[in-house]
C-alpha cells in the first residue's frame, strides 16, 4: 500500500476560536460580551458599548446568555426592546433656525468664539474600520481614566463604529498645547451625530472647552447635513440645558431578581433609573403584568 501514515491529533487538542455573534452595528463573543459593575460592591453586569455607544441592540440569544444582573441601557428607539426609563437624551436641532439665533445662546456662542479666537482649531472625518485601540487611548485616555470606563468599553467603541464614520474636532493653544479632543460617531440612520466623550485639558478649564467643543460639534452637523447632535443622557449634567432643544427617551432593560439587593437599595442606580414595575420587562409595549420572574422572562425570550 503506497501513502503516508498521518497522525492525528484528539480534536480537543485543537484550539477553536468562540464564536462571533453580530447584531446591529455590533459584534459579540461569549468572552468579550460582559463587562462587571458594581455599586456598592453589588456586581452587576453591563456591556461593551454600555459607556462610549448610543443604540446598543440585543439578541434573543444575548438575553439569554448574559448572566444577571445585566443591564442594557440606551436600546434602540425604534426597537421592540426595552423600556422608557428617567434619565432622557438631549437632542440639538441643528437645522433649527432659533437655536442659534435664540438671545442667550447667541451672547454665550459669540462669547466662546472670542475666548478661542487665536486658537487652531481642525476637523477630521475617520472611516470607523482605521480606528485602533492605540488610537483611542491618544484621544481619550485621560477621560477614560478619570471616568472609570473600561478597556473592554474601549474596544467596544472600535468594534461598534467598523462600519460607521467617527467625526474629531481637535482644539490647540497658541502655543500649540493640545486643548481638546472630541470624539463624536455620525449615525446617518438617525439624522444624528452622536458625542461619545470629549478629553479636555484642565488647565483651559475656565474657557469651558466641553461646552465649546458641544458648540463645535452642532456647527458641524449643521454644515454636514446631520440634523441632531446628540448630547447624550442629560439629567446629570446641567451644561448641556444651553443646547437641548428635544428630548428622546432612553429606552433600557434590567433583568434581575426582584429581591436582588440592587433593586431593594434605594441608591441603586437601577432604581434611581428604572420604575418598579419595569424589572424584567423585556419588550416594549408589553403589559408590565405579564413580567413576573427571571424564569418567566427567559422562556418569552426563548
Amino acid at each position: 500500500m503506497n501513502g503516508t501514515l498521518y497522525q492525528f491529533k484528539p480534536a480537543n487538542l485543537f484550539s477553536s476560536a468562540p464564536k462571533v455573534r453580530h447584531v446591529g452595528y455590533q459584534s459579540w463573543t461569549e468572552d468579550n460580551l460582559l463587562v462587571e459593575s458594581d455599586h456598592n460592591d453589588i456586581l452587576y453586569y453591563t456591556t461593551r458599548w454600555d459607556a462610549l455607544c448610543p443604540y446598543i441592540n440585543v439578541s434573543e440569544e444575548m438575553l439569554n446568555f448574559a448572566p444577571r444582573p445585566f443591564v442594557v441601557y440606551a436600546l434602540p428607539p425604534d426597537s421592540p426592546y426595552g423600556v422608557p426609563i428617567n434619565d432622557k437624551y438631549g437632542l440639538v436641532d441643528t437645522f433649527a433656525e432659533d437655536f442659534w439665533s435664540e438671545a442667550r445662546r447667541e451672547r454665550k456662542f459669540r462669547e466662546l468664539d472670542k475666548q478661542y479666537k487665536h486658537f487652531t482649531y481642525t476637523e477630521e472625518r475617520i472611516p470607523g474600520n482605521q480606528l485602533t485601540i492605540d488610537d483611542m487611548f491618544e484621544m481619550g485616555g485621560e477621560h477614560f481614566a478619570n471616568y472609570c470606563i473600561d478597556d473592554r468599553e474601549v474596544e467596544g467603541f472600535v468594534d461598534y463604529v467598523r462600519d460607521l464614520e467617527v467625526l474629531v474636532l481637535r482644539i490647540r493653544d497658541t502655543e500649540g498645547e493640545l486643548v481638546l479632543t472630541d470624539v463624536s460617531i455620525l449615525l446617518p440612520k438617525y439624522n444624528q451625530l452622536y458625542g461619545s466623550f470629549c478629553q479636555w485639558n484642565r488647565a483651559h478649564k475656565n474657557r469651558s472647552p466641553g461646552i465649546y467643543a458641544c458648540l463645535q460639534a452642532c456647527r458641524w452637523a449643521a454644515k454636514n447635513g446631520l440634523r441632531y447632535y446628540n448630547l447624550g443622557p442629560v439629567d446629570d449634567y446641567g451644561y448641556k440645558a444651553l443646547f437641548v432643544t428635544d428630548f428622546e427617551p432612553i429606552y433600557a432593560m434590567a433583568l434581575i431578581d426582584k429581591a436582588h439587593p440592587l433593586v431593594t437599595d434605594p441608591t441603586s442606580p437601577l432604581v434611581t433609573d428604572f420604575k418598579p414595575h419595569q424589572f424584567n420587562q423585556i419588550f416594549r409595549d408589553e403589559p408590565a403584568a405579564a413580567q413576573t420572574d427571571d424564569t418567566m422572562v427567559l422562556a418569552m425570550v426563548g
